[in-house]
This record gives C-alpha cells, structure tokens and sequence, in this order.
C-alpha cells in the first residue's frame, strides 16, 4: 500500500482501537522511545512494561538481537496506549521493526494498512493452533503470530463445594451448575461472582456464555443469545450471583472469590500465581456449555507483528527476530513468565507435563476463539460496547434481556 493512503487510514483506525483496552492483564505505563538509528538496531515495542531492563523478557529480546547480528531497542507500552502509539507511528512513517500487541488490535492495525502479511513477511506460521491464528487473521490474511494465549475458565473452591454437598464432577451443563449454585446457597454460602462492568472486561466474561448458547456476535438479539443473558439474570435474581458483579472488574471479583466465600469464581490464567496464595483448596473447570461440553471463551494472549516499513530491507531481520521470539523453547519459557498457554500442541504438552494444574487451561485455549475471529476485525468493539450495554441494562433489572440484545443488534448494525 502506498506510504500515504497508509497513514490515512491510520488515522482512521485511531477511533477503533481507542475503544479495545487489554482485557487480559496489564500494568504500569512507560516512556516512549524514538526508533533507533542505524541499521543494526531494531525497536521492538511490547505491552509489557512491567518487566524492567534485565529481566527474562528483556534478556531474550537482546539474545534474539544478538543471533540475528543487531541490537535492540525495546519499549514496553501500556496495552491500553500501545495500539494508538502504533498508529500515530504509522502515521509519522515512524514504525517499529518488530511490534507485540494484544490479539483483537491485529484486525484494526491490519485493516489500517499499519502490518505487513506473513506472505510479505515470511513468518512461517504453521504450528501454530488454527483458533489461536485465527485472532490475527483478516480478509484471508494473517498479519503475524500468537506469543500464547490466556482465556477464561470457572475457579472453584473446593471446601464450599464440599460444605454444600456438591461433586464437581455432576457440572456438566448451565442447569447442573444453576442446581450446584442452589445448593451452595442453601448451605449458607455465596455462589459465583464474575465481571460484567460496562466496559470490554464486561463482554469478555459474557462472552463464553453467549458462544455457550451458540450465539453469533452477528446476531445479538438470538434466542440463544438471549437464553445466555437471561442465565446471568436469573443467577442475580436468586442470589447466586452478588449485585457487585456490575462494576466487577476481573480484578474486584478475583477478591471476592479469594475472601474463601464464594464457590465459583470466572477468571484468567493470570489469575493463577494468586490462586496459590488464596489459602485455599482450588479447582478448575472450563466453563461449560449450555448442553454440555467446553464453551468457547474469548483468548487473551498478544502476537508478533512486523509492522510496515518504508525500507523493506528490514524485513529479513524483523522475521528473524520473530521467528527467534516464538521457537519452542523461548514459547516455553516466555508463556510460564506471563502465565500463558503455549499456542502449539507440542509446547502445550512440554506446559502440563511441567504443571498438571494447566491441564483445564488448555483444554479451555483450545475450545477457545478470538473475538475478532470470522472476520469481525474492525466492527468487534462496536459490537462489543453494544454487548456490554446490553449486559449491564438488564442485569441492573431496567430492560429484559430480550429489549436490551434487540436494542443492542440494532445499534451495532
């Protein structure tokens, strides 16, 4: 694409991203950097900027440099301000050689004309799980490659559920979980909390529920969509859920779960170093469907992009140093340091053999799909803001969930 139809339509994808902040996990903001002169240094930007210089992130990022002969120049932005800063870069003619970011901004910043392809680029993707590409993937294109992903499952806690009369093997379903809830709550105890604030945390936790139902993000006034809103009503309404769950965010709920009170907790894989510190026996379930089964839950999880660069010398680099960020091993020890699952079996199966708690995590990334997945791409955060306003009207108990998903198809048309 030429060089300034490129940075208009950058300008353009500004509003889209503005409205996709990292769902997953994030942390302190930092600095911006210039890109570095000279063709031996490469600038990487990341969305991590809690690992300082000489940790292991760091470390690995200049032992790729070091194999691929340049140095780097690395910046770790936070998620929330990495997908604008992209652009603006983009705009400037300014970008970075090698770019990390959160996988539902991959469809805004590709639709912009910001990333190269990996026909372009050469990335060879092909271990990598279908589900998991498929979150970078727009137009029959695939602009780079997942680093792992994290996803949402159901934490349980298991003296409640003992306490309660309920086996954790009978969940199998939405009417055996309601039934467990209903017994945890007769024994005096609380039953499930999660988030559905009026933000896009909020649509990522009801997001399995609504894939559970068998719902479309095309069609958000479904009868299963509607079936999977009324769930969460009716958890509300009979005192499984708590009324916090409307300004819950991921992290409010996770104190919840870790008071000892509640039964069911819906959180991340993030959430893992925590549940090791709660003080309690825990479990974990992927989240079921409504007749059975995984549901789909939304992947978290970043990918390597090489952005667009007006000298396309640098390609070969660039690819290199992806290709170096995503060989096994360095998967493997990148994924255990964020609390990922791997995004490929091989790697997942050397994960579980080291720690048979992942077991239920990648059961949970494989079922899992992205959210802007079936090309989607760049109409997902409007869908999603109208999903989330939905959610909050009719827990807050002013529309049905039947007028608030009409309402909401409607506006996101």
């Amino acid at each position: 694409m030429h060089c300034s139809s490129r940075r208009r339509l950058a300008a353009v994808a500004l509003s889209a991203v503005v409205s996709l902040v990292g769902t997953a996990c994030s942390s302190s903001s930092a600095g911006t950097d210039a890109k570095g002169t000279g063709s031996g240094t490469y600038t990487i930007w990341d969305p991590y900027p809690q690992f300082a210089g000489g940790s292991a992130w760091t470390k690995l990022l200049d032992q790729c440099g070091t194999e691929a002969g340049v140095k780097i120049k690395r910046t770790g932005f936070d998620t929330s301000d990495l997908g604008n800063k992209t652009l603006l870069a983009a705009q400037q003619g300014n970008s970075p050689d090698v770019l990390i970011v959160d996988n539902p901004v991959v469809s805004t910043l590709a639709e912009a004309g910001v990333l190269t392809t990996t026909d372009d680029n050469k990335l060879d993707t092909s271990k990598m799980d279908p589900n998991l590409l498929a979150a970078g993937q727009s137009g029959g294109k695939t602009y780079g490659t997942p680093v792992g992903a994290n996803t949402l499952a159901l934490y349980y806690n298991k003296k409640v559920l003992k306490e309660a009369g309920v086996d954790i093997a009978s969940v199998k379903d939405w009417t055996s979980l309601t039934a467990a809830l209903g017994k945890v709550k007769k024994a005096g105890k609380k039953g499930i909390t999660f988030s559905a604030i009026g933000t896009e945390e909020g649509s990522f936790q009801f997001l399995p529920w609504f894939w559970g139902a068998g719902a479309k993000l095309t069609a958000l006034d479904s009868t299963q969509a509607v079936s999977a809103l009324s769930l969460w009503k009716d958890w509300l309404k009979k005192g499984y859920a708590p009324n916090s769950v409307l300004n819950n965010t991921q992290t409010t709920s996770w104190q919840e779960f870790a008071s000892g009170d509640y039964a069911f907790s819906e959180n991340g894989t993030w959430q893992l170093a925590n549940a090791g510190k709660a003080g309690f026996d825990y479990g974990v379930l992927p989240i079921p469907g409504a007749s059975g089964g995984h549901a789909a839950a939304p992947t978290g999880g970043e990918f390597v992009t090489i952005p667009v660069q007006d000298d396309t010398a640098r390609y070969a680099t660039s690819q290199k140093l992806a290709t170096c960020l995503t060989s096994d091993q360095n998967l493997y020890n990148t994924d255990t340091t964020l609390s990922y699952v791997a995004p490929t079996g091989e790697v997942q199966d050397k994960q579980v053999a080291a720690n048979g708690q992942l077991k239920p995590w990648v059961d949970a990334v494989k079922a899992a799909k992205g959210r802007t997945s079936n090309n989607l791409g760049t109409k997902y955060p409007k869908i999603s803001e109208q999903l989330w306003k939905a959610v909050q009207s009719a827990l807050s108990g002013s529309t049905s969930p039947q007028d608030a998903l009409a309402a909401a198809q409607s506006a996101a048309k």
